[in-house]
C-alpha cells in the first residue's frame, strides 16, 4: 500500500485503485509550499474534525476531484452547504462500507470548530479496513484508554498518530499508543508545521526504537510504501 505525505496532518493512501485523502491543509502549511494541490488525486476525503489545519482545501480538492467526503454530520452538512454535493456523514461508533473497504470511526480526545466558527461536531479518527491492509488514524487526539477497542475492529497493520504534542499527544503518548494499538509501524503527523508543535524528531523516534517500533516521518511529498 502507497502512502503519500502532503504535509500537518495531510496524506493519501490508494487502495483497489481507489485514492484516500486525509484532511487536507496544505495551502496554509508553510512547510507545504512546493505542493501543487491541482495535482492531487481524491476518489474519497476522510475529514476527521472541523479545525482549519484539516480541513482548509477541502472544498477545492473535493469541487476539483469529485470526491465523496467522509465525516461526521455536522461538517458533512456544512460542506453541503458550501456546493459540495457528495458527502457521507458518519459519527464515533459508526461503520459504512465502501468500494475500498470499511471505515470504522473511533472517538478522539480533542474539540472541533469549524474556519468559519460554526460547530464542527465531535471529532473523530479512522480505521480503514481493506483487502490490502488495514490502518488507523486517530485525528487529532489525546491518549485515551478508548484505544485498547481498536485491535478489536481488526489487525492494525500500520497507524497514523499526532507527535507534535501542546495540542495532542507528544511522541512518548503517541509510542505508549502503537501499544495500546499493537501496532510497531507508525507515521508521524501533526509536528512543526508551526511554533507551538515543534519538536526534537530524533529524540521523538527514540521513544519508539526503546519501544522496539518504528516511527516514520517521510519529507513532505514523498510516498513511502506500507
Amino acid at each position: 500500500m502507497d502512502l503519500t505525505f502532503y504535509g500537518h496532518s495531510c496524506f493519501s493512501v490508494e487502495i483497489e485503485g481507489k485514492h484516500l485523502l486525509f484532511d487536507p491543509f496544505i495551502k496554509g502549511n508553510p512547510l507545504a509550499e512546493n505542493i501543487d494541490t491541482t495535482g492531487i488525486k481524491a476518489d474519497y476525503i476522510l475529514v476527521s474534525h472541523g479545525h482549519s489545519d484539516h480541513i482548509d482545501d477541502c472544498i477545492e480538492i473535493a469541487k476539483l476531484t469529485g470526491a465523496m467526503v467522509i465525516t461526521n454530520f455536522e461538517i458533512a452538512a456544512w460542506l453541503s452547504k458550501k456546493g459540495i454535493k457528495k458527502t457521507h456523514p458518519m459519527n464515533i461508533g459508526g461503520k459504512k462500507s465502501f468500494d475500498f473497504g470499511t471505515v470504522k470511526c473511533t472517538n478522539a480526545i480533542h474539540s472541533s470548530q469549524l474556519p468559519d466558527g460554526s460547530y464542527g461536531g465531535n471529532p473523530m479518527g479512522f480505521v480503514i479496513l481493506s483487502k490490502e491492509k488495514n490502518f488507523y488514524y486517530s485525528g487529532d487526539t489525546a491518549l485515551t484508554n478508548d484505544m485498547l477497542l481498536i485491535p478489536e475492529i481488526g489487525k492494525i497493520d500500520f497507524s497514523v498518530l499526532p507527535i507534535g504534542d501542546n495540542f495532542t499527544m507528544d511522541a512518548a503518548d503517541a509510542a505508549k499508543a502503537a501499544e495500546i494499538v499493537k501496532c510497531k509501524k507508525v507515521l508521524g503527523v501533526h509536528y512543526n508545521s508551526f511554533e507551538l508543535i515543534k519538536i526534537d524528531t530524533k529524540e521523538a523516534k527514540q521513544h519508539f526504537n526503546n519501544k522496539g517500533m518504528e516511527l516514520l516521518l517521510p519529507e513532505i511529498g514523498e510516498t513511502i510504501s506500507l
